[in-house]
């Protein structure tokens, strides 16, 4: 019991100073402690050489709705994750979108983010890593914007590809009354950076029927190599931050990590489910680091350093 309050103060602590603002599918392999499996180094801390990564392009992160790169211009969005990176050797940018731009707009913002880094280290193409709604917008940036000759391979972590049920719901609120709501929503996030706040477009486009759009006029590249992750959270309480939404999201979508369902995050080869050995799992912002917290048996800033190190046995 003792464990278990530490953990939920620490999470809670985690949440305040981040914050400003299914169906079962056979065969899907779950990353616990000790799993025999590609991210066997990421559930261990400690496992990884001190071998620096050597990937033959830079990576671009983007993150998802709701919050910048950096809150506050020092609380990043990453957690550890990019000086972990970075310690390996890894050249790692970041992708300047919105917190609540339209997905066609943030990818309009990752464009010329590309574009900088490609200038930048003199090289062909960068390696994009998504959280969330960040997948989204980087498939359409490659699908729509013809950047996909400027991108070697998209791994999105958690990003609701085939949407969310429950957030249909948003689609039958009445324009008017959602619009109001918007509104001040985007005053707000105008306040905190966003240069062009949409939440009316941007909260809608994550719903199933919406998602299926997108999927039909944003067909993948051949040139791209796409993988994804899922991350599950195995009680509810185990973010208090997502604790009505997890259940929630239970009902109409299956497991999930308390905002992307778990078969809604599957795209391209996928690797599987982020998960922890204990009594918790992993949330849709545990998985980003945003707790800086070490869950049992998963080290996040690891798991990145070992999709690095992946890409770069493939060649990337």
């Amino acid at each position: 019991m003792q464990k278990f309050l530490r953990r939920l103060c620490r999470v809670s602590l985690g949440f305040m100073l981040t914050c400003v603002s299914c169906k079962t599918v056979l065969g899907i392999p779950e990353f616990e402690a000790g799993g025999n499996n590609v991210q066997e180094t990421a559930m261990n801390p400690g496992k990884d050489t001190d071998e620096p990564i050597a990937l033959k392009y830079p990576v671009l992160l983007v993150h998802g709705a709701g919050f910048r790169d950096k809150t506050l211009g020092f609380i990043n969005y990453w957690g550890r994750i990019p000086k972990y990176l970075a310690r390996k050797g890894v050249a790692v940018y970041y992708g300047g979108t919105d917190a609540w731009g339209s997905i066609e707009g943030n990818a309009e913002k990752i464009k010329l983010a590309v574009l900088g880094v490609l200038v930048r280290e003199g090289v062909e193409k960068v390696n994009i890593i998504a959280h969330s709604r960040g997948g989204l917008e980087a498939r359409y940036l490659i699908s729509s914007l013809g950047m996909d000759g400027a991108v070697a391979s998209l791994t999105t972590i958690s990003t609701p590809h085939h949407g969310v049920k429950a957030m249909d719901m948003t689609v039958d609120t009445p324009d008017g009354l959602y619009k109001f709501t918007s509104f001040f929503v985007d005053i707000w996030f105008k306040m905190l950076g966003d240069k062009d706040p949409d939440f009316f477009t941007s909260s809608r486009q994550l719903s199933e029927r919406r998602c299926l759009e997108f999927n039909k006029i944003n067909p993948d590249m051949d040139t791209v190599y796409y993988q994804s992750y899922a991350a599950k959270m195995k009680f509810f309480f185990s973010d208090p931050t997502l604790m009505f939404l997890n259940p929630l999201i239970k009902i109409t979508d299956g497991d999930n990590d308390g905002l992307c369902p778990v078969d809604s995050a599957q795209w391209g080869d996928f690797k599987g489910v982020i998960t922890t050995g204990g009594a918790f799992g992993i949330s849709h912002a545990g998985i980003v680091d945003s707790y800086r917290i070490n869950y049992k048996g998963v080290h996040i800033p690891e798991l990145y350093v070992s999709i690095a190190r992946d890409l770069s046995a493939r060649g990337f």
